[in-house]
């Protein structure tokens, strides 16, 4: 099942709430729901409105993914270049060069994540000027199902501007998002 999610851009943060309370009166999970502003204080005296955490502001998890990608090319490189050259028949054997390996891979995992850090998330990058201007950017998560709600919700707030959309994040997510926590409450003492 697809996830679409939507953009909309508001200067008013009490417009959103009113929204975001609506969405889930109508069946759209808290979980789904998300402001991203540069105001990170006055966002907290809105407990309705989920905030982005800050690793998601950043690109730290697809640069994460992209050095680790790289590390395990360069790792298998030095595998079989030890291989095809004889490297590894030696009394020490196999062992030096799958320890260079792990740390080549982990390395450059680490080095991507640090460069992440530096990063704005490639999805809200187009936002940076929304953002410096003073104003929020709401995005909401919705299965095919759910379209019908916001577009009812709609009419009801014309000082959202429409944004665009993007691929959201898969249904599975959210709803670990949302259960997670109640089993771990549940079940930990």
């Amino acid at each position: 099942m697809t996830v679409l999610r939507h953009y909309f851009i508001s200067e008013d943060l009490e417009d959103l709430v009113l929204l975001e309370q609506q969405l889930e009166e109508g069946g759209v999970d808290a979980a789904q729901t998300h402001v991203l502003s540069l105001d990170d204080q006055n966002l907290e005296g809105y407990e309705h409105l989920h905030d982005v955490n800050s690793i998601m502001k950043k690109d730290v998890i697809r640069s994460g993914v992209v050095g680790a990608v790289i590390g395990l090319a360069l790792s298998l490189s030095l595998l079989v270049v030890a291989a095809l050259l004889g490297w590894a028949e030696s009394k020490a054997g196999w062992m030096p060069f799958i320890l260079l390996s792990i740390i080549i891979f982990g390395f450059c995992a680490w080095e991507g994540g640090l460069f992440g850090i530096q990063t704005p998330n490639k999805k809200f990058a187009r936002f940076e000027d929304v953002l410096n201007a003073g104003k929020h950017v709401f995005f909401v998560d919705l299965a095919p199902e759910q379209e019908e709600v916001l577009a009812r919700l709609m009419t009801g707030h014309p000082s959202l501007k429409a944004a665009g959309t993007d691929r959201g994040t898969p249904r599975w997510i959210t709803k670990g998002q949302k259960n997670i926590p109640t089993l771990l409450r549940e079940t930990l003492p």
